[in-house]
């Protein structure tokens, strides 16, 4: 299945959220994974996000469907990347 990083930032309404309810965090990647995909890990961030997100779903369509929903809600805002292993890559790559 493809790999996608997904970097959010969290709006003044999300940061207010997880300060009330820190695992608001899990129960929302329990409503991503319901929506077909699979979050691999995640990790809180310092700097210009505050959180990235490895998923693993079907295609594009599903992320991008995702990115909607949780960003529709107006408490975050997400950048999402097709990610390719290393592997992949070198393969890819390769001449032959």
């Amino acid at each position: 299945m493809p790999t996608y990083l997904m970097l959010s930032t969290l709006g003044p309404e999300g940061m207010a959220t997880l300060r009330e309810n820190p695992r608001r965090l899990k129960e929302v990647n329990g409503e991503v994974e319901q929506m077909g995909v699979k979050v691999i890990s995640q990790w809180a961030l310092l700097g210009p996000y505050d959180f990235a997100t490895i998923l693993e779903a079907p295609d594009e369509k599903v992320v991008a469907r995702v990115a909607l929903t949780l960003g529709a809600r107006g408490t975050l805002k997400t950048k999402t990347m097709t990610a390719i292993s290393i592997d992949e890559f070198i393969d890819a790559v390769a001449v032959t």
